[in-house]
């Protein structure tokens, strides 16, 4: 827990990300929807009114920044904590203190950076103090706050969302830093705009990437008295391997997954490869990916394809065998076959249909005639009377009844006219037409 406004007045030996970040909402970059002229988050941080609130976005859009811009604006006492160093005891202390204060006429406003890091009793423990109006709390999350903050205190909070800077934006932020006394100013560094812009295509909307990047730039450029040029072939050396955003235990995670899936049953097969892609260079593992597939395959493709699930249950064994890196193009095999093949759900609505059933339905008893009867005594009950055995009858149908009779009627499967679903339709309607002329 720090107290007071966040910004040093020393800048030697920091990094230039933290030398350079704004202090005001004229020198920010980016969020213009939200602090763009007459925008409601400017308007509240330039009155100093503001309530408690969640910053939600990407690592290296603003969060952080604008919380250090509300610290010199507020008249507040204004407190910072990490979920590191904040235990239970400590924040109970801050938060009676702060109550106190309030009573004097004292406010006092709290910044937790990724409070989506704190537990459950950490983050009930600014409850009451948030309820009562005795602090105000900002929060900072790269998490969904619907999954990571508490519904109790997150319904207390106001949640702007931070988008991820635009290539244009980052570029900006580069020319700024060149010139910012605390950054290059006293310094003659030569950079053209190929070179920013490759540097903003690498960062993907994370300033303090870009900026931590342009730093070793710096530090790496060919020096010439006083002079730094940063040319291609030091980013080069800098720039190996681009950062993929994909967090297997957050929302991304299903986010991508979901577009992955959709992307196949949509029929895009280049959009379905870009998001496996994704998902393998952000280290997901294959065989979750597979399981996925053997999913799809028969929710998505079902009868129209019966080849679909063979397909995905090869795929699968084949990533149990060799794993990552070589079944990667036996993922992209199976991913291009699923998105290519006829569509039909059918299958899957027929297993929500019946399932409906269940449920609403009363648990009915089997009928008799379908029953085993291993004992003398079930046979003398009635189980298995009246059985027929469809492989001695002359079309292999017979008459006798299988569903309950507060069922009969009841269908769930209904096929669709897609790839080879066609001959599972054609051969459903001959057993209809049978039963229609032979059942009484």
């Amino acid at each position: 827990m720090q107290q007071g406004s966040l910004f040093a007045n020393q800048f030697e030996n920091m990094p230039l990300a933290n030398r350079v970040r704004p202090r005001n909402l004229d020198d920010f970059v980016g969020q213009g929807h939200l602090l763009g002229t007459d925008k409601i988050l400017r308007e509240i941080i330039e009155n100093d009114q503001v309530s408690s609130m969640i910053f939600w976005g990407p690592p290296g859009v603003g969060k952080t920044t604008l919380a250090e811009i509300i610290a010199l604006k507020t008249q507040s006492n204004f407190l910072r904590f990490s979920a590191v160093d904040s235990s239970i005891s400590n924040i109970k202390k801050i938060m009676k203190q702060a109550e106190l204060d309030r009573e004097i006429g004292q406010k006092t406003m709290i910044f937790v950076d990724e409070i989506h890091r704190f537990n459950k009793a950490q983050q009930d423990a600014f409850l009451p103090y948030v309820e009562r109006g005795s602090i105000t709390l900002i929060g900072a999350t790269t998490e969904n706050p619907s999954f990571e903050i508490n519904s109790a205190l997150l319904s207390r909070c106001k949640v702007f969302i931070l988008k991820e800077l635009q290539q244009e934006d980052i570029v900006v932020l580069i020319k700024n830093a060149v010139v910012n006394p605390n950054g290059y100013g006293e310094q003659v560094i030569k950079i053209g705009e190929d070179e920013m812009r490759t540097i903003a295509n690498f960062s993907d909307g994370d300033a303090r990437m870009a900026l931590n990047t342009l730093e070793m730039a710096v530090l790496n450029g060919d020096k010439n008295e006083n002079v730094i040029t940063i040319s291609m072939d030091n980013l080069s050396q800098l720039i190996t391997k681009k950062f993929v955003l994909y967090d297997k235990n957050g929302e991304e995670h299903y986010n991508i997954i979901s577009a992955l899936h959709k992307s196949m049953r949509n029929s895009d097969v280049d959009a379905a490869i870009y998001w496996l892609s994704r998902m393998l260079e952000g280290g997901e593992d294959p065989i979750y990916i597979a399981r996925r597939l053997l999913r799809f395959a028969s929710e998505d493709i079902g009868l129209a394809d019966t080849n679909a699930l063979n397909i995905a249950v090869n795929v699968f064994q084949a990533c149990q065998f060799i794993g990552m890196p070589e079944c990667d193009v036996h993922l992209v095999e199976a991913v291009t076959y699923l998105s290519l093949a006829p569509k039909s759900n059918a299958v899957y609505k027929a297993r929500l249909s019946a399932t409906k059933d269940v449920k609403q339905t009363k648990n009915e008893p089997v009928p008799l005639q379908i029953r085993n009867a291993p004992t003398k005594f079930m046979k003398d009950l009635g189980y298995g009377k009246g059985y027929e055995l469809a492989h001695y009858a002359k079309d292999k149908l017979t008459t006798m009844k299988t569903m309950p009779d507060s069922l009969e009627g009841h269908e769930y499967y209904i096929p669709t006219n897609k790839g080879r679903e066609g001959r599972f339709k054609d051969r459903l309607i001959q057993i209809k037409d049978w039963h229609n002329q032979h059942d009484k």
